[in-house]
């Protein structure tokens, strides 16, 4: 399918195999959304960049200067060497052009090890008898000693990007404030430094509100909130120097200071930004600079969160266990990467999703996409801090709707997602980028690829090394035939739970909130899990797990993984998509306490079936 000079494309075809052209007031729209001056036929040309292949000599057209990433200096040089490290360089031409930023990536990401196993977590949800009102990094922490007890080689947790500090807290980990920071509500208080000390007697207080708030039904993160924040105030009231925190600030830079600075400004001012003092509107502005160094204080106490969410992620596996961090999709557009950095993100738009069988009406999202010439006038370093951030534990990576490295689908606000379009994205650079971090950090790369997938997308994505998601919801073939390169499942949070599926639970549920599900899909997949779990129409739950288990051990993807949701037999769903208040979302804990499911030893079994060997 062709595109215009903008990236935005011609039409698309659906997954019906109907084409859908373009509409001329549509292209219109998001050419103005990425800030197309009238007649514009392209972006303004970008700074010069020059992406390679490690390992490969060059020659150069004329002599320059080479300065690599860690500022070594290796003076004139008229041609590539095959030794250089991966990173980012710069050529200064000796003849005073304007220097080019040189990308030397490795061929894919890091792999991870064969046929390896793991455990898929909703953190959140994961509560023991020790949280406050919602899992934490203790708790994940516990997760992780428990699955490497089994022999399992990883724990993957949904997002745990930042959100607001204000109420109503946003519920949904694929709708944060920040990409490139962490949710401070993970954070165990009796694991930061001087809590006992600081609090006394009354950390026993505030634990015992805490875990009062675990018998609820549902997550109440704004009451987590109050009492984490009352706690993390008096420790911070005696916090003195931690050389530790200090280098923790000088490392993040100027990108965690607008980050600090904007939750103490949203704190006073509240949201959305868009609706501050005029001056207070761009992290440049005069007035921004006066705010934080009024409460300076304030600013910095957000910056020692960090540093402990940091900290106990840090410290939340064993060695020889990975953790894996998932990437979502986008942002608020009200919350602080859009203020941070407004000109990265389009405006008026939302990423979203054509109509597919499973969403006859398309999907809009509410998420601002990163324009992409604008990403490339910045030599992506934005991209660049939000993978590395993901791979900070250094485990894996798994980025949600991979197929966004290529195209994503912009949906104009106001507009419905069935006149939405596609813009392009220059994948091969952002793939060099993704490569990069991945072979720095260790830490291998799953790319979340359901849904609407464009022809080649999925060869090239294996060929740089970043795995293919399957589930047995979702591929017509059997386990036996998924790729290696690819991590296997039975399902994710956003579809049923194997319970729901089999007793039909989650049909009803979705009847109830006026969906209207397909009577005939929900009697082909009980039909399909029956088939593929080898037993008959009266199976328990538990015995169902157990052969969808069985089935997805027979794939010989290199990782396998199933989700406490499942393991603990969970009817509800985590997510129900197109929904709002309605179901919910995000805030359903796991059935029992998490003690109790990790001592349950037809629990372990269970888990230990996905061991190939």
């Amino acid at each position: 399918m062709a595109c215009d000079g903008w990236g935005v494309d011609d039409g698309y075809w659906s997954a019906d195999g109907v084409r859908h052209d373009t509409d001329p007031e549509v292209r219109a729209r998001l050419h103005a959304a990425m800030g197309a001056e009238p007649g514009a036929e392209r972006p303004p040309e970008p700074p010069p960049m020059w992406f390679i292949r490690s390992g490969q000599m060059h020659g150069l057209s004329s002599p320059c200067t080479l300065v690599l990433e860690d500022g070594t200096d290796l003076g004139e040089v008229d041609h590539l060497r095959t030794d250089l490290p991966i990173g980012y360089h710069d050529l200064h031409p000796v003849d005073g052009s304007p220097s080019t930023r040189l990308v030397i990536a490795p061929p894919r990401c890091h792999l991870p090890p064969e046929r390896a196993w793991g455990i898929t977590a909703q953190l959140y949800a994961a509560r023991s008898r020790s949280s406050w009102g919602m899992g934490d990094f203790g708790d994940l922490a516990t997760i992780s000693r428990w699955a490497n007890e089994l022999g399992a080689g990883f724990v993957a947790v949904n997002p745990l990007h930042a959100n607001d500090p204000v109420e109503p807290r946003q519920p949904s980990p694929y709708f944060p404030t920040s990409r490139f920071f962490l949710d401070p509500l993970y954070l165990r208080i009796e694991d930061v430094p001087g809590a006992a000390d600081a609090l006394g007697p009354e950390l026993d207080r505030l634990a015992a509100a805490g875990r009062a708030l675990t018998g609820g039904e549902r997550v109440d993160r704004d009451a987590v909130a109050r009492l984490k924040l009352e706690a993390l105030e008096k420790i911070w009231a005696g916090f003195g120097h931690d050389e530790r925190f200090e280098r923790f600030r000088a490392t993040a830079g100027p990108p965690l200071l607008r980050f600090a600075t904007y939750c103490a400004l949203v704190e006073h001012h509240g949201r959305p930004w868009q609706q501050w003092p005029e001056g207070l509107r761009h992290p440049s502005r005069p007035d921004v600079l006066a705010f934080a160094t009024e409460r300076a204080e304030r600013v910095r106490f957000w910056c020692w969160l960090q540093w402990l969410a940091d900290l106990q992620l840090a410290h939340a596996a064993p060695g020889d266990m990975s953790v894996v961090l998932d990437v979502a999709v986008g942002v608020d557009p009200d919350g602080a990467d859009t203020w941070a950095e407004p000109d990265l993100f389009a405006s008026g738009v939302e990423v979203g999703a054509p109509p597919d069988a499973f969403n006859p009406n398309g999907q809009g999202w509410g998420l601002p996409p990163f324009v992409p010439w604008r990403l490339r006038q910045e030599r992506y370093e934005p991209f660049i801090r939000l993978v590395r951030a993901a791979c900070r534990p250094g485990g894996g990576v798994r980025i949600d709707h991979v197929m966004g490295l290529f195209r994503l689908f912009w949906v104009p606000v106001g507009l419905g997602p069935t006149q939405g379009t596609y813009v392009r994205y220059p994948a091969p650079e952002l793939l060099d980028v993704l490569a990069i971090e991945s072979a720095r950090s260790g830490a291998w790369v799953v790319g979340e690829d359901l849904g609407t997938v464009e022809p080649g997308t999925r060869e090239m994505l294996a060929e740089r090394g970043v795995l293919s998601y399957r589930l047995l919801w979702f591929e017509p073939d059997d386990p036996e035939h998924w790729p290696e390169l690819a991590m296997g499942a039975i399902t994710t949070h956003d579809l049923p739970t194997v319970a729901g599926a089999w007793t039909g639970s989650d049909h009803e549920a979705q009847r109830r909130l006026g969906i209207a599900p397909s009577d005939q899909e929900a009697a082909e997949l009980r039909q399909r899990i029956a088939r593929l779990a080898r037993v008959d129409d009266e199976a328990p739950v538990g015995a169902v797990t157990d052969g969808l288990v069985d089935a997805l051990r027979r794939a010989p993807c290199r990782l396998l993984t199933t989700t406490l949701d499942d393991l603990a037999g969970a009817d509800a769903r985590p997510n129900m998509p197109g929904t709002t208040d309605q179901w919910p979302n995000w805030s359903i804990p796991l059935p029992r306490p998490l003690d109790d499911l990790l001592d349950d030893p037809a629990v372990a079994e269970r888990a230990r079936r996905l061991d190939r060997g």
